[in-house]
């Protein structure tokens, strides 16, 4: 019943609360990243949802458009300015995804949505991750964040997967509140942050 219903009607209602009630923080951080970093305010990107199914991830952009003397993008970590590192260390970057919550795309509470380019390498166990849909935070979010494996992450992933409930979502929404108040915030999933999965060698 609650995986079903209830789940889908908390995320709702959690995300149209939040999208009214910060629209203050919202517009605030749209003319600071304006001001700052430029067009466009929003960082838009395809990743795999529930079933792997490719939806648009928004954010908040925090990194600049530097490029090379051949015109390439300079590496993440190159682009990635003192302003870009506090929104990402507040959590505030990810904010926007409080539409796709609203949209249906994503959860409050679910493994993280990863890159595409990070699916033909997951192993059978590692799939299981996108039974579900992906969330705002997750159990792996709670209990390491960047500090471990991509293995390790990824068996928290199918362990909420397995182990969906109520009070787990109530437990991860805590932690969550608790780490991003302490500035540990929720992994980005992003290269900046973290070395790119590669896959998981057989045994």
């Amino acid at each position: 019943m609650y995986r079903k219903y209830i789940k889908r009607l908390l995320d709702i209602i959690i995300s149209l609360c939040g999208i009214i009630c910060l629209s203050p923080v919202y517009l605030a951080l749209i003319i600071l990243i304006k001001k700052k970093l430029g067009s466009p305010v929003f960082f838009t990107q395809d990743r795999p949802g529930k079933d792997e199914k490719i939806f648009k991830l928004y954010k908040f952009r925090s990194m600049t458009d530097e490029r090379d003397e051949n015109g390439k993008l300079l590496p993440d970590e190159k682009r990635l300015p003192a302003f870009g590192k506090k929104l990402r260390s507040t959590s505030l970057d990810e904010l926007p995804e409080l539409f796709n919550i609203l949209k249906g795309e994503m959860s409050i509470v679910g493994p993280r949505p990863l890159l595409i380019k990070y699916l033909p390498l997951y192993n059978e166990f590692q799939k299981h991750r996108h039974d579900v849909k992906p969330g705002l935070t997750g159990l792996a979010q709670i209990n390491g964040r960047n500090a471990i494996t991509w293995e390790k992450k990824f068996e928290y992933d199918v362990e909420y997967v397995n182990n969906l409930t109520f009070l787990l979502d109530m437990k991860i929404f805590l932690g969550t509140v608790k780490a991003v108040l302490k500035r540990e915030g929720i992994s980005s999933g992003t290269d900046a942050t973290m070395e790119a999965f590669t896959g998981t060698p057989e045994k």
